[in-house]
């Protein structure tokens, strides 16, 4: 059984920084492309980051330059550094190992973003 297991979300102010972290176990972490997306309340989940077993990395528009995706394959865990953050990236944050026929999720982490 695969799971996924998500943390490091929270509130901060605007202009501050987090760290996600998502530990997964139940698969062949090295070979599985995994991806961030988001939902923010009444918006359709989006794709954030993604990075491939090999370490190539993609990125939304909306969070270019401020949002780093690494994977450390010998802790199964693949995180997302959060910088510069504004109050439109408040949204429930979810792992995901990424397939061809159907993700594998996460429970989400909140990140909200306000002063």
């Amino acid at each position: 059984q695969v799971q996924l297991v998500e943390s490091g979300g929270g509130l901060v102010q605007p202009g501050g920084r987090l760290r996600l972290s998502c530990v997964v176990s139940g698969t062949i972490f090295s070979i599985r492309a995994m991806g961030w997306y988001r939902q923010a309340p009444g918006r359709q989940r989006e794709l954030v980051a993604s990075i491939t077993s090999g370490g190539s990395t993609m990125y939304a528009d909306s969070v270019k330059g401020r949002f780093t995706i690494s994977r450390d394959n010998a802790k199964n865990t693949v995180y997302l550094q959060m910088n510069s953050l504004k109050p439109e990236d408040t949204a429930v944050y979810y792992c995901a190992v990424i397939r061809s026929s159907s993700n594998y999720w996460g429970q989400g982490t909140q990140v909200t973003v306000s002063s």
